[in-house]
């Protein structure tokens, strides 16, 4: 486990991080929606990686697939419906990365250096979607008119 001084700092660097990926994937905006929902699975997908280089029982690996399978849902229905999807993939991520990877059974395999900068990331990226929405989902001229503007 880190000290409180730097999992602040691999806190901050996550948010950091998350905020530019983010903010670099809405300026892409035909591919906003798809570059988050990509990242989302990738997410998820590290931890196969990291459960399958350890060595780690066909146990693991298969719950490791299950949060794949999970996030990729949730990150296909975001892709395809609700921008909410995508929220809450992002909001509920970091009980992975966090509650079974930093302080579970899966702080064996799973590196510090990935599981708290993923915190910070998550959160950020689940607040900016939550906040923005998504280019393309948002009827054009939907806006009401300021008062007094005739």
């Amino acid at each position: 486990m880190l000290d409180p001084a730097d999992a602040t700092s691999a806190l901050v660097i996550g948010a950091i991080l998350g905020a530019r990926f983010v903010a670099l994937a809405y300026r892409i905006h035909r591919w906003t929606r798809g570059i988050l929902a990509s990242a989302l699975a990738v997410a998820a997908l590290a931890y196969v990686l990291f459960a399958g280089l350890a060595g780690e029982s066909s146990e693991w690996l298969r719950l490791e697939l299950a949060g794949v399978a999970l996030y990729g849902t949730m990150a296909a229905l975001g892709l395809r419906g609700s921008t909410w999807w995508l929220v809450a993939g992002w909001t509920l991520h970091p009980v992975w990365d966090v509650a079974l990877h930093y302080f579970g059974p899966g702080v064996a395999f799973a590196p510090t250096w990935w599981t708290v900068p993923c915190l910070g990331w998550d959160l950020v990226a689940a607040g900016y979607i939550a906040s923005r929405g998504l280019p393309g989902t948002h009827p054009v001229g939907t806006t009401a008119p300021r008062p007094g503007a005739a």
